[in-house]
């Protein structure tokens, strides 16, 4: 793998006097073109990389083309294709070139692989990738929190509701329109009052009548109860009661209306 991690400034300034050099979780690796140009080699950089891959070297293991760009002294950009070597590549170039160049680079990346594979190197490169990994599990964790509280507020937001319904659907019996304004906090004639001013029902006879559009829906049912009037005659008059379905199609509408039950209220 070539993926960087710095190392402190004091690090690299004691350990890059020669060649600049990077730094990832498990190798040091740099430059071909910075090599080839302290190596001094007369030979064009593109045809003496070439020749040095012909030694072996295996590419996305020991090297990794990488496009660069650079400004000209005309002031336009240019692209140009440097190699990322590891440094195990590296010192076999260096002793492949057979000159005092050559073997002063060479012991002097000898030098950088004995102080990276120092106890104390060792010991950091590995306190600092548990460092990470600790990072990133406290991450998770903090998102994982995050997404929890909020399920736990979704579905504390949709509780009421849901107990609402299940309070109607448990419940097979026909309501008066009384016992429904009740879970509104309403009485009869308000909540009455109210659907007919959303255009549900209107009033004929002494009965609230559902309009045509909201008829024949199952929404309601009609009973004749037997009542006693004040002079004392018995009597018979007409009730509306509603279904649990149309108790649900009130619960929707009123609710588009911003209107509702008291145990959904805040």
């Amino acid at each position: 793998m070539f993926i960087h991690n710095a190392h402190s400034r004091k690090e690299k300034k004691e350990m890059n006097e020669l060649l600049r050099v990077n730094y990832d979780s498990d190798r040091i690796t740099l430059s071909a073109r910075e090599l080839h140009e302290f190596l001094e080699v007369s030979t064009r950089y593109n045809d003496w990389i070439k020749r040095m891959f012909d030694y072996g070297f295996n590419e996305n293991i020991d090297y990794r083309p990488l496009t660069q760009k650079r400004v000209t002294a005309q002031g336009n950009e240019t692209t140009y294709i440097d190699h990322e070597i590891t440094l195990d590549m590296a010192k076999e170039i260096a002793m492949i070139q057979r000159s005092e160049k050559g073997k002063q680079i060479r012991q002097y990346f000898l030098e950088l692989e004995r102080k990276w594979n120092s106890p104390e190197a060792v010991m950091n490169r590995a306190l600092e990738y548990s460092r990470k990994q600790v990072q990133a599990l406290l991450q998770t964790n903090e998102k994982l929190e995050l997404e929890n509280k909020m399920k736990d507020q979704q579905l504390n937001e949709l509780k009421p509701k849901a107990d609402y319904y299940d309070q109607i659907l448990q419940s097979k019996s026909l309501v008066l329109i009384s016992q429904i304004a009740k879970d509104y906090g309403m009485g009869a004639p308000t909540m009455n009052k109210k659907l007919h001013e959303l255009g549900v029902q209107y009033k004929q006879g002494g009965q609230w009548l559902l309009y045509s559009k909201y008829q024949n829906k199952g929404y309601t049912h009609s009973r004749t109860i037997n009542i006693t009037r004040s002079d004392g005659r018995s009597d018979v008059r007409m009730q509306t009661e509603w279904t649990q379905k149309g108790r649900l199609f009130l619960y929707e509408l009123l609710r588009k209306n911003g209107i509702l039950p008291i145990i959904e209220q805040n």
